[in-house]
Formats: structure tokens, sequence, C-alpha cells
């Protein structure tokens, strides 16, 4: 990625221009974001504050993806792409067990061979 972002309100703990260089990108189910990052990205800016990192969120329509860039100094870009990695696997771990608890009690809501 050769371009630097295009966000104008740069958080004051991100250097410019030498974190805005070389970020930590990776994908998200888009379908997770509200869980991870809150109702319309409300929890992004404590987010950011807390992890001293840069985040942008890019949505990609075809694949029902969404790609996370994670900006800033080496050490804090790395932990806050392992910390939302851990948290997207978390939720979809969460979202699995929920589907197999309504499929579990759709199942159990059948009819029996006795009772057709």
């Amino acid at each position: 990625m050769g371009t630097l972002p295009e966000r104008k309100d740069i958080p004051p703990w991100v250097k410019v221009p030498e974190d805005l260089k070389d970020p930590e990108v990776f994908q998200v189910p888009t379908r997770l974001l509200e869980a991870m990052f809150g109702p319309g990205g409300s929890r992004i800016p404590y987010i950011e504050q807390v992890s001293k990192a840069m985040l942008e969120l890019k949505v990609l329509e075809p694949s029902g993806l969404t790609e996370v860039v994670v900006y800033g100094n080496y050490l804090y870009k790395l932990r806050t792409k392992w910390m939302l990695q851990s948290m997207a696997e978390r939720q979809r771990l969460r979202q699995e067990r929920g589907m197999l608890k309504l499929e579990e009690a759709m199942n159990a809501l059948e009819l029996g061979p006795s009772m057709k």
C-alpha cells in the first residue's frame, strides 16, 4: 500500500508519515463488524485510543468481507491486529454456537414419527 490514508483526523499518537507507511491489513466478515466495533463504528475511537493505533475499514462488497487497515508504531499495530483478529474469531464462534443452539431447538420442536 503505497498511498497514505485519506482520513483527515489522524490521531495525535500516530506519527506522520512514518506510522502511515506499511500498515497491517486483514479481512473480517462484514457481519461481525457491529459486534466488534459497535453500532455505526461507535467503539472505533476508543479502540484507537487504547491501542495507540489508527483504523480504517474498507468494505469489499461482493465478497462479504471488510478489510481492516491498522496504522501506527510497529508494535502497536501488530498488537492491535492480533487483538482485533481475536475479537473477530470470538464473535464468529459466538454466532456459530448461537446458530447450533437454534438448530437444536428447531429440531426439538419438529414432530416425532408417532405424532404425524
